[in-house]
């Protein structure tokens, strides 16, 4: 076989891994120690996996504690909560779109390993919680990050996760990341205007008498 020189980097590299981790040693840093519950998004189940090492890792040497790793796949590419391949995973949150986790045992480990569980999300609740954190705390994250969210809000009313606890939702990517998706639900869509300062500034003056 001929050799290119590339790297394949999804979570089957074992470096990439050790990279993620890292993220659960700032968490715990941050905090002074790990948070009773992580809340995270699931598609190749690569940062569930990592941030789960991670946390086992920085207790051993720190004595942090360990949270409650609960995992959210969207509706449609939910392979680990049917246990099943899915051959043509749709969903809004393309960054989770995977039908077929590379991570997949280790991402069920993880769960099991904390007493805490892999779920799902429709695409409503994503994109609930989507809107939610840009309106409520100016967080401009993609889908697929908003799943964390999602699962969040979708435990805490089924009872799942108390309220009041202390959780940590992982956003995993900037909303730039898919743009399409914040023009596709705006209310207020895009305004082409030529290069003209003239007809920009009447432009900017009609809106602002709205």
């Amino acid at each position: 076989m001929k050799k290119a020189p590339i790297a394949l980097v999804n979570s089957v590299n074992p470096y990439r891994i050790e990279g993620q981790k890292t993220a659960a040693f700032e968490i715990c840093e941050q905090l002074g120690s790990a948070p009773p519950v992580l809340a995270i998004p699931v598609g190749n189940a690569g940062n569930i996996t990592a941030y789960w090492k991670g946390f086992k890792e920085y207790h051993e040497k720190k004595g942090t504690g360990l949270p409650v790793m609960r995992g959210f796949e969207a509706e449609g590419a939910a392979a680990i909560v049917r246990n099943e391949v899915i051959e043509q995973p749709e969903t809004v949150a393309t960054a989770i779109r995977i039908g077929n986790p590379a991570s997949w045992k280790q991402a069920v480990a993880a769960a099991d390993e904390s007493n805490g569980k892999i779920d799902e999300v429709t695409d409503e609740e994503i994109l609930h919680a989507y809107q939610l954190i840009a309106r409520e705390e100016g967080v401009f994250a993609e889908p697929g990050s908003c799943a964390s969210i999602a699962g969040v809000l979708k435990q805490v009313k089924s009872g799942e996760i108390k309220p009041g606890s202390k959780v940590v939702a992982v956003l995993t990517g900037n909303g730039l990341k898919d743009p399409n998706t914040a023009i596709d639900i705006s209310q207020i869509k895009p305004v082409t205007l030529d290069a003209d300062e003239d007809q920009i500034l009447e432009h900017l003056e009609k809106a602002a008498r709205v």
